[in-house]
């Protein structure tokens, strides 16, 4: 006679094949999105090298590596990938929220400064023209001697 909510007992392949799920993937995985990662920041920095003219497209190209780098990262060794539907739930609202944050911040620094009141504009800070320095800032400031030397 058998018992009808008796627990199964568990086999060696069925045990191999819940350990197999459970981690999503063996350590071969593992160590490609490793060697990826080692090519996108030898990408990231052979395109910092070779772009140091062009900031324009230097640092685009390094964002968009970097941001390859975190997917993968993300992806497989925060397990993501092997993960259901919820994922979606928590990113995409997440995602939206963060692109309407920059959608609505950028106006405001950018027009920030047309309501300046006369003392304001006076004291805000202004770029830098000409060489004052070398390419690391300006040149540091000395100050004049407290008392004047005799004449």
């Amino acid at each position: 006679m058998s018992v009808p909510n008796a627990p199964h007992a568990a086999t060696p392949s069925s045990d191999a094949h819940a350990e197999r799920s459970h981690s999503g993937a063996g350590l071969r995985t593992f160590l490609f999105v490793f060697g990826g990662l080692l090519l996108l920041t030898a990408c990231s920095y052979l395109t910092f090298r070779l772009a140091a003219d062009a900031p324009a497209i230097r640092w685009p190209l390094m964002m968009a590596i970097s941001c390859v780098k975190a997917l993968l990262v993300i992806s497989f060794f925060m397990h993501l990938i092997w993960e259901t539907r919820w994922k979606y739930v928590l990113t995409i609202p997440a995602s939206i929220m963060s692109l309407l944050l920059i959608a609505l911040l950028i106006p405001d620094i950018g027009l920030r400064s047309r309501k300046y009141s006369e003392e304001r504009l006076r004291n805000a800070a202004r770029p830098r023209v000409g060489n004052a320095g070398d390419e690391h800032g300006p040149a540091p400031h000395r100050p004049r001697p407290a008392v004047d030397p005799p004449r």
